[in-house]
C-alpha cells in the first residue's frame, strides 16, 4: 500500500528524515551511492524530500511483513 505525499506531511520531521536517512544508508550499503559527508547527507535528504513530493519517490507501506520503505517508483513489491 502506496502512503500519499500528503500523509507524510502530517508526520513529525524526526520520523520522515529517520525515514529517508535509512533509504539512503541502504543505497551506500547496495553500492548505488558514494560515501556520505554531513552536507552531502543534509543535500540527498533535500533531494529525498523533492522526489518524494514529485512522486519519483514513494512510501510503501507492506502489510505483510507490517513495514515502511521508500522506493522508486519502478521498483515497487506490490506492483511486482
Amino acid at each position: 500500500m502506496l502512503v500519499p505525499y500528503q500523509a507524510l506531511q502530517g508526520l513529525p520531521s524526526e520520523t520522515l528524515e529517520n525515514l529517508i536517512k535509512e533509504y539512503l544508508f541502504a543505497q551506500i550499503e547496495d553500492g548505488s551511492f558514494g560515501q556520505l559527508q554531513d552536507d552531502a547527507l543534509s543535500h540527498a535528504i533535500s533531494q529525498c524530500h523533492q522526489a518524494l513530493k514529485s512522486g519519483e519517490l514513494v512510501v510503501e507501506y507492506s502489510e505483510d511483513d507490517d513495514s515502511i520503505a521508500i522506493r522508486h517508483k519502478n521498483h515497487l513489491l506490490s506492483g511486482s
